[in-house]
């Protein structure tokens, strides 16, 4: 372990301007879902499930949002693409408070679809500006900024709502928000090999086989759609060429997925599902407990394992698969469910902790590597959004079996969900590897 990497990360210029305003720009984003609910509940009236549908409205939004949202930035560049945001910010969550639910409904959409791209920009930036064992140290610390926003961006919105008003809290984040999207445009970091701030002087360094892939996925399953380029194609240079030569001319909207990429978003998504039925089974157990008011300790201890975690792996020099860092997480959620008081919660609580933020990282740094520069904006906004799928799926299923079978069954159910689904993905990666360099020898030798 190097943890001598991170001061050193953090000298380099504009690394820490960026995970600091990526910090401050989710701070709006942690805390607009909880100050939504309890507005549309204490001062609309509505009962906690229209309520809630409401806030999946807006989280519907965002998944549909993400992505495109990345591609403008791809296209288009930094702060061009951020235009739109800072204005959606600054109308949408400034208005909310001030009208009737049947204008909630349309305004919340549009919120999640036009939210800042944080996610999208600080990921891809730190694609660019760090390399090597660096990156990996980068997205760690990200993931780790991320928690603590977590962590306190509900806090925030439970003091505002009850000390303040939910008004004035909204009209808080329309500013928070928007101001920290100009600050991003003031910051314009890199998000491009070759743009100031940018370590690398040229693209990816498998452009050029993420291109050749790209050209034969479209071609059908006839191609060598299953070829993962870094361990087949590195040595058959005459053999990439002239794959990379047919592909020149093809421009396919999705030719940047691999099987590869999918695994990386069944991870983003499985973590996902994880984590919001994880929250909601320490919250249903404590609730069953009648010990709601010691959330916060479960909570510190949870979310500071992964703080914990995440400063490890960043330090590490060796790189591990997110699928096998979510099956550890998976494996480890269930003895959550023999817990019998709160500390015994939180103890159990610290060892899938740990592996939450390592999780986050991992998944970025592989899909920076996995996908080609002018298409890594897109690539993290499709990312996002199957994190957001994957956290919107798990509440109510942890909840539907809180309600069915008891609060310790939901640790059990989802720890179970995300598990089957990692060790199905093991498989499926191996099953398609071993055929893709079978049909790549093949290739090879008729060259």
């Amino acid at each position: 372990m190097k943890f001598g990497r991170y001061g050193q990360l953090l000298r380099q210029p504009g690394v820490a301007p960026l995970l600091l305003i990526g910090m401050v720009a989710r701070l709006p984003h942690a805390t607009v879902g909880l100050l939504l609910l309890l507005h549309l509940v204490n001062e609309l009236g509505l009962d906690w499930g229209p309520a809630g549908l409401v806030v999946g409205l807006m989280t519907i939004g965002i998944a549909l949002g993400a992505p495109w949202r990345g591609h403008v930035v791809d296209m288009y560049g930094l702060r061009r693409a951020l235009i739109p945001s800072i204005i959606a910010e600054a109308v949408v969550w400034s208005i909310v408070p001030q009208v009737s639910f049947t204008w909630v409904l349309p305004l919340v959409f549009l919120g999640g679809l036009f939210s800042l791209p944080v996610f999208s920009v600080v990921r891809t930036a730190l694609g660019v500006m760090t390399t090597g064992e660096t990156r990996r140290s980068a997205f760690a610390l990200d993931a780790m900024g991320t928690e603590l926003v977590f962590i306190v961006g509900p806090a925030t919105a439970g003091i505002v709502a009850t000390s303040l008003d939910t008004t004035v809290g909204m009209i808080g984040i329309a500013a928070a928000a928007s101001l920290s999207g100009v600050a991003l445009m003031i910051l314009n970091p890199p998000t491009r090999s070759g743009q100031p701030g940018a370590v690398a002087t040229q693209a990816n360094p498998h452009e050029e086989r993420l291109g050749a892939e790209a050209s034969l996925i479209a071609a059908g399953p006839g191609g060598l759609a299953e070829v993962e380029g870094e361990l087949i194609l590195a040595g058959a240079k005459s053999t990439r060429a002239r794959i990379s030569a047919r592909g020149r001319g093809f421009r396919h909207k999705f030719g940047w997925v691999s099987a590869s990429v999918i695994a990386v978003f069944i991870a983003a998504s499985g973590a996902g599902l994880l984590l919001s039925g994880t929250e909601v089974g320490i919250i249903s157990l404590l609730d069953a407990q009648h010990s709601e008011g010691q959330l916060g300790i479960v909570f510190l201890f949870w979310c500071g394992a992964s703080l914990v975690g995440g400063l490890i792996y960043g330090s590490q020099n060796r790189r591990i698969s997110p699928i096998v860092l979510l099956l550890a997480m998976a494996v480890l959620t269930v003895p959550m469910a023999f817990a019998t008081g709160t500390w015994s919660l939180a103890l159990l609580s610290i060892l899938p902790g740990m592996l939450c933020a390592p999780v986050l990282s991992a998944a970025s740094e592989w899909l920076t590597d996995l996908v080609a520069e002018k298409r890594r904006g897109e690539a993290m906004g499709w990312y996002g959004s199957a994190l957001t799928t994957g956290t919107a799926l798990g509440s109510p299923i942890t909840g539907a079996t809180v309600d069915s079978f008891g609060a310790n069954a939901g640790f059990i159910v989802v720890g179970a969900i995300a598990a089957v689904v990692c060790a199905v993905a093991l498989v499926a990666q191996q099953v398609r590897r071993r055929r893709a360099t079978t049909r790549a020898r093949t290739l090879i030798q008729d060259a």
